[in-house]
């Protein structure tokens, strides 16, 4: 006997015995062996719950059976795609007619016409009127007659307007004929072979059912044609087989009363779904609900709390009980002491157990519990938007329940991770990355920073520039860590540290006499903290990855840390020096706070290596939000920034080399030139100036006509004298060669564009790439020109 095919039939009766001898000999085996009991024991008890209430039943209904796992899956488990096949068109002969009296069936499935039970055509179809209420004859069926009917459900325009009714093996068609109260007809095994009702073709799987029944089918002139039909295919998630509909004997929950009480949590705000749009995904899976098959044929699993009577073949009795010592005592008070009894060799789906994780793990239904009590509800739930229905909704459905409580508040619902062609993972592409893999060579703070910059809901695309990019910002940070340890106080600098901790950045009043770098990162500082606290509160997390990394980098390690050295290595002054220290070290530990959540290892490692840490960062409070802050000062600095950018970019464009010190006339208003001034050694270090040679005024310098001149912002200008930047000689050759070159190249671009050959047939986009190529030659011609001018009049006038 085949053990998995007989549970799955419902023939319960013949296998109990069979049971009780392998339960005997040690030898039956559910996989759940070194389950929690606890855990064991919310699961029957929420089983049992929900049947004393009758949203349990058992019974024989349409599920999705897998043949090659053998078991019913539920229709969350069942994977649609869109597949090339054949459309069938059969002639069924009408009973007691002529040769030309016939009915013409288009299906996709021909396999299933032994079980058809009835023909339908449309009310106002007038083609098929005539043979409403005779009989067809199915075909290959030694004659089976089934009747002709109408129903207003037949599309008249699919096919040829008549449907065949098989509803042992179509969903539609199950639903129809239990409203018109046809008979069920199946003509499937579980393992997807033609049962004995097919006749001659019992046995057949069912795909070469279908190639013999064809081919039969043509040679008694019963095949009219076939044709190529896009079908919409149902799989198995798990097995990736074609799903059979079949019905069978099963227990199914009563979804509606529960999915209600669902759908008025997120009514009623009491269960928020992040992101908003999966909500209207949500109500609409629940509105639309079916009764959920919870009974799997499977060797693992819960098993299904049910007992039957050995030798009692009517299985419309049963026993629920949470043990079978309970079972068996229930028996024999009802059919006496002899009575003996097996338990339903179904295992109830994974997913039933798991919708009770939120509060079967903290001690349910034992709800005086200490972690029950303490811990449920949670707060947020943060889970992948796929298994929004297989898992969210129904942990949801059953919180309510049993607990009378919504599980958790918040639905937090991450994208997937795809490969970085956008591309599900999967063996058989080759594109699987190990977690582990990418750890060992990115660090799994990069890893798991990568992962969290994704936008909620939205999948990400996993690749290794992303992950070396967030590799390379996790040694920024180290590395930064490295230069505080070297710049601050020794750990044994009493004093010193004693004047850093009575530093307070909490007032206005501190905060302006902050000099101006300093003041401008702390007051960014302060925003940054509103800012990611606030997105942190609204679980906006990949705008808090982004947020933090903008400042890290763009503000505090490329600008602050760079301007911090004109004031510890440069000013000659120890309270200087200080300020410096002092904010440096602000600054950083708010860093590593922010960003502790997306990378624990690097800023716990980190934070305690800095002197004076009273305890770990991962209790630390969280920083203070509403901090005071400067926009003024701010936009200030912004203005020094904008100014070192326009010397870098011209130190680049005339290719000054990196150790060169240029002069600079720094020209402004009064009080542009009062602020900046202030910062000369900052300017001169960030701008690699002549510190000796910056000279600050109102108005241009007198040798302006042989300077680059710079517009930084208004109000805001410099002169670059371009004897200080290049051998203006060597300057003007090599841009005379190189002017040369380019005009060269343009004027073969030019010759292509004026051959109406190459116009005429040419690609229309090749002809544009050509065009675009001499529009940007011409442009780099002329700013040569121009370059080449401004040199050669420097070179008359320095003469």
């Amino acid at each position: 006997m085949n053990l998995k095919n007989e549970f799955g039939s419902g023939k319960r009766s013949m296998v109990g015995p069979l049971l009780i001898r392998l339960r005997d000999l040690g030898l039956l085996v559910t996989g759940l062996e070194n389950v929690s009991p606890s855990m064991s024991r919310a699961v029957i008890e929420a089983f049992i719950r929900l049947h004393e209430k009758g949203l349990i039943y058992q019974g024989s209904y349409m599920v999705n059976w897998s043949p090659k796992l053998q078991t019913a899956v539920s229709d969350l488990e069942v994977e649609y795609s869109e597949e090339p096949g054949t459309l069938y068109y059969i002639k069924y002969r009408v009973a007691g007619g002529s040769r030309s009296d016939f009915l013409t069936i288009a299906t996709t499935r021909p396999e299933t016409l032994f079980g058809d039970v009835a023909i339908a055509v449309h009310p106002q179809d007038e083609r098929y009127s005539k043979y409403v209420g005779k009989m067809a004859i199915v075909p290959m069926t030694y004659g089976r007659h089934v009747p002709i009917i109408s129903d207003k459900y037949v599309d008249k325009d699919f096919g040829t307007g008549v449907l065949k009714i098989s509803p042992g093996h179509d969903h539609n068609d199950y639903v129809l004929a239990r409203k018109l109260g046809l008979p069920i007809l199946n003509v499937m095994n579980k393992d997807g072979t033609l049962n004995e009702v097919a006749g001659l073709y019992c046995g057949l799987d069912r795909f070469e059912a279908r190639k013999k029944l064809w081919s039969d089918l043509e040679e008694t002139d019963l095949a009219v044609k076939m044709e190529p039909h896009s079908l919409r295919v149902p799989r198995s998630q798990r097995g990736g087989e074609v799903i059979e509909p079949l019905v069978s004997k099963q227990w199914f929950v009563t979804m509606q009363p529960l999915a209600e009480k669902a759908l008025l949590a997120v009514e009623k705000g009491e269960l928020t779904i992040i992101p908003e749009r999966f909500e209207k995904i949500y109500n609409h899976w629940l509105t639309n609900i079916k009764d959920w098959c919870i009974s799997r044929q499977l060797w693992w699993g819960h098993r299904i709390p049910v007992w039957y009577i050995v030798g009692n073949d009517c299985e419309e009795e049963y026993i629920v009980a949470r043990s079978a010592e309970e079972a068996l005592m229930r028996a024999r008070d009802k059919y006496g002491k002899d009575v003996e009894v097996y338990q339903d060799p179904d295992v109830l789906d994974t997913w039933f157990s798991s919708a009770l994780w939120p509060f079967s793990t903290l001690g349910w239904p034992d709800e005086l519990a200490e972690d029950f009590k303490r811990f449920y509800p949670t707060t947020m739930l943060e889970t992948g938007h796929d298994i929004l229905f297989f898992w969210v909704a129904r942990m949801v459905m059953m919180g309510i329940e049993f607990t009378g409580t919504v599980p958790f508040s918040y639905v937090y619902l991450h994208g997937l991770i795809r490969d970085s062609q956008g591309r599900k993972m999967s063996k058989t592409l080759g594109n699987v990355i190990d977690p582990l893999d990418t750890i060992k060579e990115f660090g799994t703070d990069a890893l798991r920073f990568t992962l969290a910059l994704g936008t909620s809901g939205q999948d990400l695309n996993l690749s290794t520039e992303r992950l070396t990019a967030n590799k390379a910002f996790t040694n920024k940070l180290w590395n930064a860590g490295k230069f505080l340890l070297q710049v601050l106080p020794n750990r044994d600098n009493v004093s010193g540290w004693q004047n850093i901790e009575a530093c307070k950045f909490n007032t206005e009043g501190y905060l302006l006499r902050l000099p101006l770098p300093e003041c401008w990162v702390v007051s960014k500082l302060h925003m940054l903290i509103d800012a990611v606290t606030e997105s942190y509160n609204k679980f906006f997390f990949g705008d808090v990855g982004r947020e933090i990394y903008d400042f890290f980098w763009g503000d505090f390690a490329d600008w602050y840390i760079e301007a911090s050295k004109a004031r510890i290595y440069h000013s000659g002054d120890d309270s200087v020096a200080l300020v410096a220290q002092t904010v440096l070290l602000y600054v950083f530990e708010n860093i590593l706070k922010l960003l502790h959540p997306f990378m624990p290892f690097v800023t716990e490692e980190l934070w305690q290596a800095l002197p004076n840490r009273r305890e770990a960062l991962i209790i630390s409070s969280w920083p203070q939000t509403a901090l005071p802050r400067s926009t003024d000062l701010v936009k200030r600095f912004e203005n020094l920034q904008a100014l070192t950018r326009a010397i870098r970019n011209a130190r680049a464009e005339y290719s000054v080399e990196p150790a060169k010190r240029v002069t600079a006339s720094i020209v402004g208003s009064e009080e542009v030139i009062q602020y900046i001034s202030e910062e000369k050694e900052v300017l001169a270090l960030l701008s690699k100036l002549d510190l000796d040679n910056i000279h600050f005024a109102d108005s241009p310098p007198e040798d302006a006509k042989q300077s680059v001149h710079l517009i930084a912002s208004e109000g805001l200008e410099a002169y670059l004298p371009l004897a200080d930047m290049v051998d203006i000689s060597a300057e003007v050759q090599r841009l005379t060669k190189r002017l040369s070159k380019m005009q060269t190249e343009y004027e073969g671009l030019k010759a292509r564009l004026n051959s109406p050959k190459f116009i005429e047939k040419a690609p229309k986009d090749v002809v544009r790439g050509v065009q675009e190529k001499a529009a940007e030659a011409e442009e780099k011609i002329n700013l040569t020109k121009n370059r080449l001018a401004l040199l050669k009049s420097t070179v008359m006038l320095l003469q």
